[in-house]
């Protein structure tokens, strides 16, 4: 479905400066490394531009990019998984202080029982980002259930709630507590209760076969081209990992960023209260008892959403990437949103953010 079409000059866009952003990515791929971008403009609630560029490197081979191209998103699926959260946090199945060891009973020791529900949320547990094993879990073809146990073993790296380190590891822990509660895996659980609902209907937490077609694949760093369990193989795009194994389009994105622009509800559907919707891209690291060092390192994360977005927008802006060189963010004090999908792990998305950014007329 995707928010409905506007015209950008009438949004407050400017096309000048939306034809600047479109010259960018052309050159991108004209220049390289990029095959291929897909990026989508909204504002005031209205899609105003979206857009594919370059070559699509897929199951059926090559083609021009189309702007409805589905691509593995990679880490912007960890707000997703944290929004699966929050969801239960307002049914009144946890709370934000709920001790994980509590509703996982084989999280345990290694100081892992004062990890809550809130430190999992903010990158704050002491997690890893991976587990020790991770690559051995990868190599042998691991289901997720093993990740999970992993995690359980695995030793802190500080104490909870003190520090700030991007953790992978945490976000499969919301996962596994939003299954064991509602006894749904996630990606059946964020389909009934996000995606259709929201009209997402090309976004899917692992492969779906519908979408094979239209997915384009990731150019493979060194390190994973001789693997079999590489972004682009079978087992990885089946595994549907928590915390980076998300199909989406640059259209269904823009729907996702606009629920928390809009308190929750987008076109009358809404699937987050709006305290909810305005907690999850508040900072809710100015809570936590973190240490000097910490506060003077500036990270700010709202729950599961990077707070900041371009160089030049608002305090109140957030956003997330992804390692395979994706891109989302908004800002609410403009009512701006913008995605960038590319084939490219090292593309620099932010410079395409802040092209986006700038087009607020």
């Amino acid at each position: 479905m995707g928010l409905p079409t506007g015209n950008p000059a009438a949004c407050g866009v400017d096309p000048g400066r939306l034809a600047r952003l479109s010259a960018l990515l052309d050159g991108w791929v004209a220049n390289g490394p990029v095959h291929g971008v897909a990026v989508g403009v909204a504002r005031r609630g209205q899609q105003v531009h979206v857009a594919g560029h370059g070559v699509r490197q897929g199951i059926d081979g090559n083609g021009p990019l189309a702007a409805d191209a589905v691509f593995l998103v990679a880490s912007v699926t960890k707000p997703v998984t944290a929004l699966a959260a929050v969801m239960l946090i307002e049914r009144g199945l946890i709370s934000l202080d709920d001790r994980v060891s509590a509703l996982v009973l084989e999280f345990a020791g290694g100081g892992k029982s004062d990890i809550t529900v809130r430190h999992l949320l903010t990158h704050s547990s002491g997690l890893p980002d991976m587990v020790p094993d991770n690559l051995a879990l990868r190599q042998r073809h691991a289901p997720l259930a093993d990740f999970v146990a992993s995690t359980c073993r695995c030793n802190l790296l500080f104490r909870p709630g003190t520090r700030l380190s991007y953790q992978s590891a945490g976000i499969l822990m919301l996962a596994e507590i939003v299954t064991r509660l509602t006894g749904q895996p996630l990606p059946e659980f964020l389909r009934d209760e996000v995606f259709v609902p929201l009209g997402m209907n090309h976004t899917s937490l692992g492969w779906r076969d519908d979408l094979g077609p239209r997915v384009a694949d990731v150019d493979l760093p060194v390190e994973q081209l001789q693997a079999d369990w590489h972004w682009n193989s079978p087992y990885w795009r089946c595994l549907g990992a928590p915390w980076g194994g998300m199909f989406s389009t640059v259209a269904d994105l823009l729907v996702l960023l606009q629920v928390f622009l809009s308190d929750g509800a987008v076109a009358g559907r809404r699937v987050l209260s709006v305290g909810a919707a305005r907690a999850m891209v508040a900072d809710q690291t100015r809570w936590l008892p973190l240490s000097v060092d910490a506060q003077r390192a500036g990270s700010r994360w709202g729950f599961g959403w990077r707070l900041g977005w371009a160089d030049l927008s608002s305090p109140a802006s957030f956003s997330h990437a992804g390692a395979t060189g994706t891109l989302v963010g908004a800002d609410p004090d403009t009512g701006l949103a913008g995605v960038v999908l590319t084939t490219c792990p090292a593309a620099p998305v932010h410079l395409a953010a802040n092209a986006i950014h700038s087009t607020a007329a």
